[in-house]
């Protein structure tokens, strides 16, 4: 079995670990593609993300989609082998099908696949074979091709955030600030919940190309002398995960709007204005991961083929250190899939 795996600092290979023996309450998938999460690229690149430490091998990888390989004998009410699928990465997480939120994923102790939050690690989906939980389990519609489906996790994540707005969406004039694929992925939840107007800011053509082809009505280009204009925006999303995004959006946005935070800005303590989120009376949103909203991600990938256009590279697994490159290099790159197995609808 072949195998995405993070040794340490720069140290990414491709090996051959035991392929998993399915426990009893258990299902393997054979996975076909997984897409590349700024996550996996602080990992491979410091051997760390965030507090999270990799102390051993790990297995990288949590956007992950396949087809059910083996099914257990205790599993109740079994998945057919050959089954597509796409697979919630968390453990304990929300059931298939729920409408009302769980919280699951905030909760402390719980598990994320290509996770080094936990001793041993939770090994990640970037693997031929990956043993899960039946619940962990969302079966595809016929209309979603496989490839597209590798985009169900992070939309989710995306639709996850625009949720947390509220009523704020509906006809808002918003600002997302920065393009890349959870920028992206933004703009296009925005465009689902109503949003009147989106504007993409990033410093680079191709991911303000890519939004445009989502959703975004206008791009501004601030490394090209574009201004974002002060107090204009009823909502604005920080999509960067920088601390310069974050003063964008505070100047941005107008006063009594709001500001929903996607981006994972650095632990330690950064440079914030708050006289202006005081003065403003701005409403800040965190948003960590995604709770309920996997199934919808699904629904509206199956409705939407413009988020193709998100899908910017496929790599094969024997290529991963060249798919990682690129997927770090923004200006040429959205989201970078990895081919992991053979796709059985090519």
């Amino acid at each position: 079995m072949k195998a995405v795996v993070v040794h340490g600092p720069g140290d990414l290979r491709v090996d051959e670990p035991p392929g998993p023996r399915t426990a009893p309450d258990r299902v393997a998938v054979r996975i076909v593609y997984g897409g590349i999460c700024g996550s996996d690229l602080h990992y491979a690149a410091d051997g760390r993300n965030g507090p999270y430490t990799v102390t051993e091998p790990l297995v990288l990888g949590h956007e992950v989609v396949g087809v059910v390989a083996q099914v257990g004998p205790r599993v109740p009410d079994p998945p057919a082998v050959g089954t597509r699928v796409a697979i919630h990465p968390a453990t304990p997480c929300a059931p298939p099908g729920a409408t009302t939120a769980t919280g699951l994923h905030l909760r402390p102790g719980g598990t994320y696949l290509g996770s080094a939050s936990t001793r041993p690690h939770t090994q990640g989906g970037f693997a031929e074979l990956l043993e899960v939980l039946p619940g962990q389990l969302r079966p595809l519609p016929a209309g979603l091709p496989l490839r597209r489906a590798v985009l169900a996790e992070p939309l989710a994540v995306a639709l996850h955030g625009v949720a947390r707005l509220g009523e704020r969406v509906g006809g808002a004039r918003v600002l997302v600030s920065g393009a890349g694929p959870i920028g992206a992925l933004a703009i296009a939840a925005l465009r689902h919940a109503g949003a009147g107007e989106i504007v993409a800011a990033d410093l680079h053509d191709f991911p303000l190309q890519v939004a445009a082809a989502v959703g975004a009505a206008s791009t501004v280009k601030p490394s090209q002398g574009d201004s974002v204009p002060e107090s204009s925006f009823d909502v604005v999303v920080e999509a960067a995960g920088a601390v310069s995004s974050l003063a964008t959006a505070l100047t941005a946005v107008r006063p009594g709007g709001a500001v929903l935070h996607l981006g994972m800005l650095p632990r330690e303590p950064v440079p914030v204005a708050m006289s202006t989120v005081i003065a403003k009376e701005l409403a800040l949103y965190g948003s960590q991961r995604f709770d309920i909203e996997l199934d919808t991600a699904i629904a509206t990938l199956t409705g939407d083929p413009s988020l193709d256009a998100v899908l910017s590279h496929t790599f094969p697994i024997d290529a991963a250190t060249d798919a990682f490159a690129c997927a770090a290099d923004s200006s040429r790159s959205s989201k970078t899939v990895l081919r992991i197995s053979a796709d059985p609808e090519s």
